[in-house]
């Protein structure tokens, strides 16, 4: 293949890097964010209506508990079934379920005439936000790779806010009216994802990677038009056609995941997603990213859960313990919304750093952090530290997670980028699901050392997972397909 040639050609990630981040992308954040708010809304509507449902219906803590399990049993289902539909129907019908679940299910478990029938509907819900994945997937094949890391961090921006908004809108609503109204505007977010599913373009690597070239193309010089800037000249082709000869490839720009030397890129059919991610190439990610994702999980609601448990003034086994159990003042609302305001700066160190120091080491970097602020809380501290201490954890908790989540859809191929990320959050969902009955647990009984202790060693279990992946994502190119060997 000569230069003319290869000058005629050019692929995705090159378009992307011609067009830059402008106006069009701003658009497909805002939609991707939209998405991120409704589900951090939805979920963090379990810390407000449990107690006050529990009152109302005289339940027991078994019954109350069973409201925030089920949510998350729907998160796992959801989590993998809306990344399968993502990777094999289109990133819009995706959206288009998703909103269509959630929000539908959402309002009508306002009007639940009964326990059962709230359990139901709140299980739906949970299915219907298995989105996060989707709609991470689906921005990131819009970002060029210069700035991938910076935008995917800016886009976690909108969960934080959509917990914060959460926590400001019970602040409001529950002193002066009730469960109800809250579950009712709650669903508000996820109605407005529904209401603009009709201007979200669907992602050019998808379409070309399901041979919609025209069509990717088309979107392509949309992008273009919007942000004012040119195409490369030629045609479009995929990342490995445009490097096929290894003459011309950079070592330092391979897209992950493919190979210059004798490769077929293939897809079975009838191979299932599930299958391809656990394949010889895949494996050893895959099963890192589910130990990651447990464990950040794991770190990032224990500590939710202990700044509840620990900064309060009140007293228990001689500790400065608080058990928030049934309290519906207005403190938990302030305490909610103030602690989920240390996010914030923890995701504009994540956005600082992603892109110069790449995703392994920002993840170290913070992990380790993190284990700092949490060590002095082995011993009792006064109730001022302790919150300093925790809030600390909590910034740099967040900042790993959402690095994370940038790194799952990145490291897999665009036919399973959905729904290897979806399943690693599904993963991570439960360890959401097993924090509350171990680590708070222990601080319950008295334990607050082994409590932290424990988050400790899950952090350093992270930061040997970090140290383990094979693939640095910064700066590379993505892949469409996965590559195997050819015999």
């Amino acid at each position: 293949m000569d230069d003319d040639q290869r000058r005629v050609m050019y692929s995705i990630d090159e378009a992307f890097t011609h067009v830059g981040f402008g106006k069009y992308q701003g658009l497909v954040l805002v939609y991707a964010g939209l998405g991120l708010f409704a589900e951090a809304m939805e979920m963090m509507i379990l810390s407000f209506i449990g107690p006050a449902v529990k009152s109302e219906w005289d339940l027991s803590s078994t019954q109350q508990t069973l409201l925030t399990s089920v949510v998350f049993a729907g998160l796992l289902l959801g989590s993998f079934f809306w990344g399968f539909v993502s990777d094999h129907y289109g990133r819009r019908k995706g959206f288009l379920g998703i909103a269509m679940v959630a929000s539908l299910t959402g309002l009508l478990s306002a009007f639940s005439p009964n326990y059962l029938s709230l359990v139901i509907l709140r299980g739906l819900v949970g299915f219907g936000l298995g989105s996060g994945p989707v709609f991470l997937s689906w921005f990131l094949e819009f970002a060029p790779a210069s700035s991938r890391g910076l935008w995917m961090v800016i886009i976690s921006i909108f969960w934080t806010l959509g917990t914060i908004s959460e926590a400001a809108l019970a602040w409001i609503v529950m002193p002066r009216l009730n469960w109800r109204w809250l579950l009712a505007l709650s669903s508000v977010p996820s109605f407005a994802v529904l209401l603009f599913h009709g201007l979200s373009p669907e992602s050019p690597r998808y379409l070309y990677m399901k041979g919609r070239s025209t069509d990717a193309h088309h979107v392509l010089e949309k992008i273009a038009i919007r942000n004012q800037r040119n195409l490369p000249s030629g045609i479009l082709v995929s990342d490995k056609i445009a490097r096929i000869d290894e003459e011309f490839v950079n070592a330092d720009h391979i897209p992950l995941l493919f190979s210059t030397t004798n490769k077929t890129t293939e897809v079975k059919s009838g191979f299932s997603s599930f299958s391809m991610l656990l394949s010889s190439r895949l494996i050893r990610t895959t099963f890192l990213l589910w130990v990651l994702f447990f464990g950040n999980s794991f770190l990032y609601y224990g500590i939710i859960l202990l700044t509840s448990e620990l900064s309060s003034g009140k007293t228990k086994c001689g500790s400065a313990l608080l058990l928030l159990g049934d309290s519906q003042d207005t403190s938990l609302y302030i305490n909610v919304f103030v602690t989920s305001l240390a996010e914030l700066p923890g995701l504009l160190f994540s956005a600082v750093i992603v892109d110069r120091v790449g995703r392994k080491v920002s993840m170290t970097i913070m992990s380790i952090l993190t284990f700092i602020f949490l060590l002095p809380l082995v011993i009792i501290e006064p109730v001022t530290l302790t919150t300093g201490l925790l809030f600390g954890a909590r910034m740099f908790a967040n900042g790993t997670y959402a690095v994370a989540s940038i790194y799952a859809p990145e490291v897999y191929p665009t036919s399973i980028r959905a729904t290897g990320s979806g399943i690693s959050s599904a993963v991570g969902r439960i360890g959401g699901m097993v924090c509350p009955l171990v680590a708070v647990g222990l601080v319950s009984d008295c334990h607050q050392g082994a409590a932290i202790i424990l988050l400790e060693v899950v952090i350093i279990l992270s930061v040997v997972c970090i140290l383990l992946f094979p693939f640095e994502t910064k700066g590379q190119e993505l892949s469409d397909t996965l590559v195997s060997d050819s015999k």
